[in-house]
């Protein structure tokens, strides 16, 4: 018991250790296929998100190339459905390279009305930036917001991708730090031997002979 009190206690205070996470980063890769309805476009894509509820910021880093519909005119992400249906802007990606191939790079004042769309805004954000924010973010951790990029010929997005969170460094220390804990306590278990339960070895003591 006294184990068992000591590993819990080392657990929780790993966990009460750990800094609440602000900071959030969302990945997905970008294909024809995964936009609705699929395309066989061999253009490839990756987007990063990262978005920091503390400043109310969000940065989008998109890679893409070998787009066969033309250089691109407009990217999006697109908020909140599950996959693979299709719904409406949530932001756009202003300063959007109009080309087959690049790269972006921005970082978004998330207070800021002007970022999002006005459908988004009204519907989802009841009128404001924070309830925007909120709802956006909501979507980014449910998997039902998507970025994607559009061209002449394909109007409707030639690549895109669902975003997905990237679990934060501090769940993986937490899994490990418990595995770790959970192994030990198991060997122990199979053993079925402690300190105080296994056998103490036999002493003789010989004595000599008397006169």
């Amino acid at each position: 018991m006294k184990l068992r009190s000591l590993l819990a206690a080392g657990l929780f205070a790993v966990v009460v250790a750990m800094p609440a996470a602000a900071v959030t980063l969302y990945t997905t890769t970008l294909t024809g296929a995964n936009e609705n309805p699929s395309n066989a476009s061999p253009a490839t894509g990756t987007a990063l998100v990262t978005i920091d509820e503390l400043l109310m910021t969000m940065r989008v880093e998109v890679t893409f190339a070998d787009l066969i519909g033309g250089n691109a005119s407009a990217a999006h992400i697109h908020c909140c459905t599950a996959a693979p249906a299709n719904v409406g802007v949530a932001t756009g990606l202003p300063g959007f390279p109009g080309t087959t191939s690049g790269a972006y790079d921005h970082l978004f004042d998330m207070t800021n009305s002007s970022v999002y769309s006005a459908a988004f805004l009204a519907n989802f954000g009841g009128g404001t930036a924070a309830g925007a924010f909120n709802a956006l973010v909501l979507g980014l951790d449910s998997g039902t917001a998507y970025l994607n990029i559009h061209n002449a010929v394909y109007q409707g997005g030639e690549i895109r991708g669902f975003l997905h969170a990237i679990p934060e460094p501090q769940t993986y220390a937490l899994m490990a730090v418990g595995l770790v804990a959970l192994g030990w306590v198991t060997r122990r278990r199979r053993s079925g031997l402690t300190a105080e339960s296994a056998p103490r070895p036999t002493t003789y003591v010989v004595r000599p002979p008397r006169g």
